[in-house]
């Protein structure tokens, strides 16, 4: 997409959501026609809001079960772009107010300890783990702004940063068991709310850490040394409707928690 395009739909995002405007799916002429445009009008949106929110720390992966896929119709996970300002540490606290609707999704999150090369084939799980330096239990807050899932354009989705709206971690393991047997566990107010397997996440967590490698040397980018990767969630997203305490508990691993007002 042309930059001025790009530039002048990731400014009407900026105001949709100062004026905390419903979600809808971007209209011609501001449409992205590719995946690519989408990801064009991102570049542009996320540039913008790091004058409040601070620089890159890292990438959530979305849409990463075929159930998912299928119900927003596509073939494919998605990525959107983490900021300083948006990373909490486990037990923090989050006010729904902040979001248009605040949704929690639970997952596992890796931390990069080398830089991933930027190369010309598609990157694979085994690839990817030499480069990974920890692993977390963390909960991604989405912001889906009361979207209308029957009739969601997951263009326009990856367009406002895929929704991301921040992300809370746990400690980060040195050390982990099989991530794809492994086994996490949500609750609210210690009621079980649900649970998931690694193996939910495309089969392995890696492959989510993975395809994101592809998807950004497709842009001529790569992971760095430092990022946080969230890898997608284990079940489906959870939109809190009062105050409670939510935590998610990662066999082997970790257990982190936020406090919803």
């Amino acid at each position: 997409m042309e930059d001025i395009a790009a530039r002048r739909v990731a400014q009407s995002l900026i105001a949709a959501h100062k004026a905390n405007v419903q979600f809808k799916s971007l209209g011609p002429p501001d449409k992205p026609a590719t995946i690519s445009d989408a990801y064009d009008i991102q570049d542009r949106y996320v540039a913008l809001l790091r004058g409040e929110h601070g620089d890159a720390v890292g990438y959530k992966v979305g849409l990463t079960s075929a159930t998912m896929q299928k119900f927003c119709g596509i073939d494919h996970p998605i990525a959107g772009v983490v900021l300083a300002s948006r990373v909490h540490r486990s037990g923090a606290t989050v006010r729904r107010a902040d979001y248009g609707r605040l949704g929690l999704e639970f997952e596992i999150a890796v931390r990069i300890k080398s830089d991933v090369p930027v190369m010309g084939v598609q990157c694979t799980a085994e690839m990817i783990g030499p480069h990974v330096g920890g692993v977390c239990a963390a909960i991604e807050l989405v912001d889906d702004r009361g979207a209308d899932y029957s009739n969601l354009d997951v263009l326009s989705l990856v367009a406002d940063n895929s929704w991301n709206g921040g992300i809370v971690l746990s400690e980060f393991a040195a050390k982990w068991p099989d991530l794809e047997s492994v086994i996490g566990q949500a609750t609210r107010d210690r009621d079980a709310i649900g649970e998931g397997h690694g193996r939910d996440i495309l089969g392995h967590p890696f492959n989510s850490v993975a395809w994101l490698a592809t998807q950004l040397n497709s842009r001529g980018e790569g992971l760095k040394a430092g990022q946080v990767v969230m890898t997608g969630s284990v079940m489906k997203t959870v939109f809190p409707d009062g105050d409670a305490g939510y935590r998610f508990d990662l066999e082997g691993i970790g257990f982190v928690e936020v406090q919803v007002r």
